[in-house]
């Protein structure tokens, strides 16, 4: 029951028998696993780079002597 219903999720059912309608809604489920999992890494490198050109004018005065000392 289910699977139908996952089935019905991804679209019309497709194809001329069960085991065709099947085989359709598995290459739909995964394509769709495919493009979730490139849009998590896409997010991620988002993420991951969210604030690497935040200028260190606004920084508090420990931070900023930090920053003079590491040069």
């Amino acid at each position: 029951m289910m699977w139908r219903l996952w089935c019905y999720a991804l679209g019309k059912k497709e194809g001329r028998s069960d085991e065709e309608a099947n085989a359709i809604a598995l290459m739909r489920t995964v394509i769709l696993l495919l493009y979730m999992i490139t849009n998590f890494f896409i997010v991620a490198g988002v993420v991951r780079h969210w604030n690497d050109g935040v200028r260190t004018e606004g920084l508090s005065e420990l931070n900023q002597c930090y920053k003079k000392e590491s040069y």
